[in-house]
């Protein structure tokens, strides 16, 4: 029998036999051969104008506000895959690592996993693939990997969604045109098997499942200069608000709302009285938390400008954060141009018009509730110098509109430049 060389090397090294098992070693070879190692390594320095500890769109934007005005590793990831073929009954696995500052922010289980998932395939009509564990939201313009998205910082919508479940995912694709999935999760929270418990009762098990959709259509050659235009549309519901909450942070998201109460200290039983008497009864922390509701529609368009193309996003937010009445709409529009093989041009535009709390969580809180409306206006060059490398300089304005305290610093206005590098493997 011809054995694998990695075989012969594992049994060199004493890890391994060759015997009876060699049937089963040369599979585990095999396996192990289609698994491919990637990953990238991201870099900032990120520069303000002003202090950026309450500018919390800034937070959501660049992944902690402690990177303003210094040097920054935002994280590393490393990822195993064995992908799909072509066969019926194909399965496969990835597995996504994060290491670094944004690890945290990203997984709020504290495990440093972006995905970890079993993917399958059944027979059914085209193929039906299925994914089993954790994996990426599937609503969003933009997503959590920086090298992927047109800009370094994120735009405002990305911290008003779900980053990733634990769940099944089906997804099964029409036609060339039409792709469709479908899924149902523990809870709509980025925690590693999460559970949807009563926050008062850390051992109550509320039993509801986030359950999630979505379609995607791309125009045909037959279309002209649409072809190759691309329309998204989905929709997930289930609990983002906080998990097993303490009690005085209840009272923190009763006041983060407007709502005015004699409470003081972090007496459960005060707590408790307080929701059955309906004081409480809005926010969303309660054992009976209402559920979040995200919409989204999203487009990328070509032009007949070479190297230009644009893109369009739409989030309606319903019961932000499972707090009752907390809506949100975010409006962003994006272009893109390859100017040569090596720098392109992105720029992003974006505007929230949103219910008290879904930024601004405790600014104003003491004056009464205003409306959270927010401008934001990106501007990036990537250079692509070195192999593997992508390079980035942004520039970035936010202002804060209508009514309220200033936001940034005393100041409606926040101005911070970009220095960003990622090496892929």
């Amino acid at each position: 029998m011809k054995f694998n060389k990695w075989t012969v090397a594992l049994a060199a090294a004493g890890l391994v036999s060759i015997g009876h098992n060699a049937q089963a070693e040369e599979g585990f070879i095999s396996a192990l051969s289609k698994t491919t190692l990637s990953g990238f390594v991201d870099t900032s320095l990120s520069v303000s104008e002003k202090a950026s500890s309450t500018a919390l769109p800034q937070r959501v934007a660049y992944q902690g506000a402690e990177k303003m005005n210094g040097f920054n590793l935002d994280v590393v990831q490393i990822s195993l895959e064995s992908p799909l073929d072509e066969s019926d009954w194909a399965a496969g696995y990835k597995v996504d690592l994060l290491f670094g500052p944004d690890a945290g922010a990203y997984d709020a289980s504290g495990l440093g996993i972006r995905q970890a998932y079993v993917n399958t395939r059944v027979p059914v009509g085209n193929g039906l693939d299925l994914k089993l564990g954790v994996f990426d939201a599937i609503i969003g313009y933009e997503g959590f990997s920086n090298r992927d998205n047109p800009n370094y910082s994120r735009n405002m919508a990305y911290g008003l969604q779900p980053f990733n479940h634990t769940g099944l995912l089906a997804s099964y694709q029409v036609n060339e045109n039409i792709g469709l999935q479908f899924g149902a999760a523990n809870t709509s929270r980025n925690i590693v098997n999460d559970r949807n418990r009563g926050n008062i009762n850390p051992d109550e098990n509320n039993g509801d499942v986030a359950w999630m959709g979505s379609i995607s259509l791309t125009a045909p050659d037959e279309l002209g200069p649409l072809a190759g235009a691309t329309l998204y549309a989905g929709v997930l519901k289930g609990q983002m608000g906080p998990n097993n909450i303490s009690a005085s942070g209840l009272l923190d998201s009763a006041v983060s709302i407007g709502v005015e109460s004699a409470l003081e200290g972090d007496d459960v039983d005060e707590i408790e009285e307080a929701i059955a008497d309906g004081l409480l009864e809005n926010v969303g922390a309660g054992p009976d938390a209402v559920d979040q509701v995200n919409y989204y529609v999203g487009a990328t368009l070509p032009t007949p400008i070479d190297g230009l193309s644009l893109g369009a996003a739409y989030d309606h937010i319903e019961d932000s954060g499972g707090v009752q009445g907390v809506d949100a709409d975010l409006f962003a529009l994006y272009a893109s141009y390859q100017a040569t093989d090596k720098m392109s041009l992105h720029g992003r535009a974006e505007w929230l018009d949103g219910d008290h709390g879904v930024l601004i969580s405790s600014q104003n809180s003491k004056k009464g509730a205003v409306d959270d409306e927010m401008l934001a206006l990106t501007a990036t060059v990537q250079y692509d110098l070195w192999d593997n490398v992508l390079t980035r300089a942004e520039i970035r304005w936010d202002e804060q509109q209508g009514d309220g305290e200033g936001l940034f610093d005393g100041d409606d206005d926040i101005l911070t430049f970009t220095l960003n590098a990622i090496y892929s493997f």
